[in-house]
């Protein structure tokens, strides 16, 4: 009877077991690190070429980095003297394409020039020193405000092309 009772049992529990379901580990694509308070220095030729603050960074496996609590960045010309800057309240780089993308309050200045862009959405082609945006823009000059959706332009401002263009600015005859 013992036997019968143990047999049953095991049976039961046999029965009563189900295959366990494999499944498939979900790969990990967030960050792989994260930094707080960053400053970054580019250098060539043992010149400081750009200085670039952010409260945040993350970096991911593929060398994309996010800048989630914004971006600041100076832009120095061969003297040493500040050229241009550039902030957004969001920025992310694609290593792969060697593209940054400013996001929300986009600001560029000249400093030299004292113009200024203002866009919601900027692209920063680093290896061509290139800015553009399909994005409506704002471009402040010595007393002239032009307006625009979309821009080209050289990343220190210093020649811009923008698209369907509006506003009033001065022409010298």
């Amino acid at each position: 009877m013992k036997d019968h009772f143990s047999l049953l049992i095991f049976l039961t529990l046999l029965a009563s077991c189900n295959k366990a379901e494999v499944k498939e580990i979900a790969e990990y694509t967030g960050p792989l690190s994260e930094a707080e308070n960053v400053e970054m220095f580019y250098s060539e030729k043992e010149q400081i070429k750009i200085k670039m603050n952010a409260p945040l960074l993350y970096e991911f496996k593929n060398g994309d980095r996010e800048f989630p609590k914004g971006l600041s960045l100076e832009f120095y010309d061969i003297a040493g003297n500040l050229e241009s800057t550039l902030k957004a309240n969001n920025a992310f780089y694609f290593k792969e394409q060697n593209l940054w993308r400013g996001r929300g309050d986009v600001e560029v200045k000249n400093v030299k020039k004292s113009d200024q862009l203002n866009t919601e959405e900027l692209f920063w082609k680093q290896a061509d020193k290139k800015i553009y945006t399909d994005k409506f823009v704002t471009i402040r000059q010595q007393g002239d405000v032009i307006y625009g959706e979309g821009l080209e332009a050289k990343d220190d401002l210093t020649e811009y092309t923008i698209n369907k263009i509006r506003g009033q600015f001065h022409v010298e005859e």
